[in-house]
């Protein structure tokens, strides 16, 4: 039987996306990071409290080399509190069967934007007639819509969204945002992630959702489409800004069509700047940003030809 160690810390939003890539170095899958203090009860996004604090999360298998890994952790971390307070990291173990319990404890219904509800699949409410429902089970995968850099994104895909468009979800979790997309009106939704775990996950959330047919899942990242030639008319990113300025550099502009739309979020304010020059260079032209707290959402368009 497999086991896990769970690393939890709390956070503000200014140190988040440090710890965030601390933990990315150690944890399993990814990383968490989600809203901390958002009442059970509370359904509607209007109700749900600025983020004051965030919860990250990330795992490590429960084997010999655990107590190594917390050290050097627990070391990177001591040299970040020399310059910013950082949290003390919790730590569980979990069975493997246990994991999707750890999430279901945390994971809540959430109405987002104007329309969208999402709901854990283990959870039944009855959703108002013009609400349309995400029903998830994240697994593995990490993307439940409680994130601030989620919410962001499935903000703008309401507005966005047009019939008939091809859409390309790249670094799709759990699959939220390419099944948003797609029940907002999406021709085709490409879903790409380099965890295999991600994959199995959105398809099997897609299937759940009766939007199988519009979602193609499949492992790869930014090479898999450039080789293959696809372009898009709409492209999702809701990833780190470190990793978003790498791939800008091998050609992310590229794949969406002239006249075509970009979103890209996990971005701090301090970070804007460096990321719209990025995306300058690769081709795509920052119209607007979008702010949630200390998180920020950059909307882009290639130029028509």
């Amino acid at each position: 039987m497999s086991r896990w160690i769970e690393i939890s810390l709390r956070a503000d939003g200014e140190s988040a996306e440090a710890i965030a890539e601390v933990l990315t170095r150690y944890g399993h899958q990814g990383v968490s990071i989600e809203q901390a203090g958002i009442p059970p009860d509370t359904w509607d996004e209007s109700e749900v409290p600025a983020p004051q604090q965030l919860m990250l999360r990330a795992y490590i298998p429960d084997d010999d080399k655990q107590e190594a890994t917390k050290q050097e952790l627990e070391a990177a971390l001591g040299h970040m509190r020399l310059m910013y307070p950082m949290p003390q990291p919790a730590y569980q173990t979990l069975n493997e069967e246990d994991w999707a319990e750890a999430w279901k404890v945390h994971y809540q219904p959430l109405r987002v934007g104007q329309r969208l509800l999402i709901r854990p699949l283990w959870i039944d409410i009855e959703p108002a007639p013009a609400d349309i429902e995400i029903a998830l089970d994240p697994g593995m995968a990490f993307g439940t819509g409680a994130h601030p850099t989620t919410q962001l994104c499935l903000e703008v895909l309401e507005g966005l969204i047009e019939p008939a468009q091809d859409v390309l979800d790249l670094g799709c979790g759990s699959g939220i945002l390419a099944i948003a997309a797609a029940k907002l009106g999406a021709r085709k939704v490409l879903a790409l992630d380099i965890d295999p775990i991600a994959v199995d996950a959105t398809a099997d959330n897609a299937r759940a959702n009766g939007v199988e047919d519009k979602i193609i899942a499949e492992c790869g990242s930014l090479e898999t489409v450039l080789g293959a030639a696809r372009r898009f008319d709409l492209m999702i990113v809701n990833i780190l800004a470190r990793v978003i300025m790498q791939l800008t550099e091998r050609g992310l502009g590229e794949i969406v069509r002239p006249g075509g739309a970009a979103i890209f979020s996990g971005l701090i304010d301090s970070q804007l700047d460096d990321v719209e020059a990025a995306l300058l260079r690769t081709g795509l032209q920052p119209y607007a940003r979008h702010q949630r707290g200390d998180w920020m959402l950059i909307e882009a368009r290639r130029p028509a030809d």
